[in-house]
């Protein structure tokens, strides 16, 4: 007997309620029951609709152990409705959980379109970047964060990361180390009553924000964008490869028991220069 139950993923409004489509209004008030990151936000969103629903708390924890339960409840012929808090569940949220869950059970995922956060600003930002990269919250702990930026240097691609606002100015610091010849746009409380966009150069914003840190909390959700490897950057980044190349020929000089093409070799090696430049420093 094939079921008649589904599971529908349904995507809220970042913050202005005019968001919300038709489709995921329909889906709300078709359901046998909404499951919701927070059943308190999910339930001033239907009480403004005037939706009356049963609401079930599934955040990450009780997904952890719950995943396969909901599933089967959909197979028994329920359509259960999963929400976050805002914007498409599923993006650095739980829900991707549960939709792995059905998926392996063999049970329909129905998606619908709407707000996400990811894109918004994407877009916002002005980016020069054709492509990107979301790499959700930004690890906590500082040495995995610098690490985590380090790894994606070289990416061909604006860099797009959500942040908590209590550690924005300590993040956009890192960021400016980073990545200095780089434009960073700070987009806060997306479609919300006080949305802003800031875009400056990667110092700039860093210091923008921890001054204004220090005269009040920053608060509001907030997602950061790093735009793409520019021809400045890569002018930079090579002539301080050069100079790095310098100072290691003078090293291998100093050991002794090096020949001119083994410098030269090395040099290309460790530094990725042209063979042309190493050469240069290793017969200077």
């Amino acid at each position: 007997m094939t079921s008649t139950g589904k599971l529908i993923i349904c995507p809220t409004p970042l913050g202005n309620l005019g968001d919300m489509t038709d489709r995921a209004l329909r889906a709300l008030q078709n359901a046998d029951v909404v499951c919701a990151e927070d059943t308190r936000v999910t339930g001033k969103l239907l009480a403004a609709f005037g939706i009356k629903k049963r609401l079930e708390r599934l955040d990450e924890q009780a997904l952890s152990t719950q995943a396969d339960r909901i599933v089967g409840r959909v197979e028994h012929g329920e359509t259960i409705v999963y929400a976050s808090d805002a914007g498409m569940p599923g993006v650095s949220d739980p829900g991707l959980r549960l939709v792995r869950a059905a998926q392996d059970a063999g049970v329909g995922v129905e998606v619908l379109p709407g707000p996400t956060a990811v894109a918004t600003a994407y877009v916002a930002s002005g980016t020069a970047s054709p492509r990107f990269y979301f790499g959700g919250f930004f690890p906590r702990k500082a040495a995995e964060r610098t690490e985590a930026l380090t790894r994606l240097k070289s990416l061909d691609a604006a860099l797009i990361f959500y942040e908590s606002p209590k550690r924005l100015a300590s993040t956009l610091t890192a960021i400016a180390e980073a990545f200095p010849e780089r434009e960073v746009a700070v987009c806060r409380e997306l479609t919300k009553l006080h949305e802003e966009v800031v875009r400056m150069p990667s110092v700039e914003v860093a210091r923008l924000f921890e001054a204004r840190e220090r005269d009040a909390a920053i608060k509001g959700e907030i997602v950061i964008v790093i735009g793409g490897p520019s021809e400045r950057e890569a002018v930079a980044d090579e002539k301080e490869a050069l100079e790095a190349a310098r100072m290691r020929a003078e090293e291998l000089r100093h050991e002794g028991g090096f020949t001119k093409k083994d410098i030269t070799a090395a040099l290309q090696r460790e530094f990725g220069i042209s063979r042309n430049d190493a050469y240069g420093i290793a017969i200077g």
